[in-house]
């Protein structure tokens, strides 16, 4: 079966780009059974045991297979080593198995990067509900009394500029998780594609250009919601601009002077309450994932 990313790209292509089955499988080079039993369930990931599981000796040396092939193609096309040299450069780390195996993997890695691949742009304008963003800030609050250094989830939709944002005590896979949920039962929706930065949470490992290996968990989420991630070049926060400036917007008229709440829950409700009336008093904001 599948990866995640591939089962996320099926769901995207039927629900959100309405393409048949016919042209995803022809574009994303899989059978129209693996499709059908996508778009037939809710699961974002499926899972196959066998009852004696082999153990190849490519297994252990993907990672620096992975590497060697990245590498390689962000050479110019003339400098790029053959399958063979690429063999030759695992071999020389350790790997003892044979040539055959490499190529086949260096064959379905290319299918894939060319099946996975997006446009590697971000766009100045959006379309309503194309986009939103996502970014952690750092606040100081007095929660009963204590000093305590907050972790604020932002969300911003790119279209209406409308914004949302959450505290919690870390920046864990969870809170991600609920961030997200919350976010887009407050804007009662969500959009096509989301907007990121290499967080841990989410981005495990950066290739050239804006190919990403995302986090299995993460990609479910995304493959949950129809959202199709995008991450940021690294040190290039503008590409993430409307998040960035809401960062800015909300420490200086939500979290100053420096808030005094008895919990998390009293504090959210306050932050909520608060982006509802920003969002009333500046006519260009709109509320709802659509606008």
């Amino acid at each position: 079966m599948k990866g995640v990313d591939t089962i996320a790209r099926i769901r995207r292509e039927f629900f959100v780009r309405g393409r048949t089955i016919k042209e995803i499988v022809r574009e994303l080079h899989v059978s129209r059974n693996t499709v059908r039993k996508v778009l037939r369930s809710d699961a974002t990931e499926f899972r196959y045991e066998r009852e004696v599981q082999p153990l190849p000796k490519l297994g252990r040396w993907r990672g620096d297979l992975d590497r060697i092939l990245a590498a390689n193609e962000a050479r110019p096309r003339r400098e790029r080593l053959t399958l063979i040299r690429v063999f030759e450069e695992l071999r020389a780390l350790g790997y003892d198995g044979g040539y055959d195996a490499v190529r086949r993997y260096a064959r379905s890695w290319r299918r894939e990067r060319a099946a996975v691949a997006a446009d590697a742009y971000v766009p100045l304008s959006f379309a309503p509900g194309e986009a939103y963003q996502f970014d952690w800030s750092h606040e100081v609050v007095l929660i009963n009394g204590v000093t305590v250094i907050v972790k604020a989830a932002h969300v911003r939709l790119c279209h209406s500029r409308m914004l949302f944002v959450r505290a919690y005590p870390r920046e864990s896979q969870e809170m991600v998780f609920d961030a997200h949920e919350r976010a887009f039962a407050f804007f009662k929706g969500a959009c096509t594609r989301g907007i990121y930065d290499n967080m841990k949470t989410a981005v495990e490992t950066i290739f050239v250009g804006r190919e990403r290996a995302y986090n299995r968990r993460f990609l479910q989420m995304c493959s949950h919601y129809l959202v199709d991630p995008v991450a940021c070049t690294p040190a290039s926060g503008w590409e993430k601009g409307q998040v960035e400036n809401q960062v800015g917007l909300v420490r200086e008229r939500f979290f100053t002077p420096r808030l005094r709440v008895k919990s998390y829950d009293e504090l959210n409700a306050w932050l909520m309450d608060q982006a509802i009336a920003y969002a009333r008093g500046n006519r260009g904001i709109r509320p709802g994932a659509s606008s």
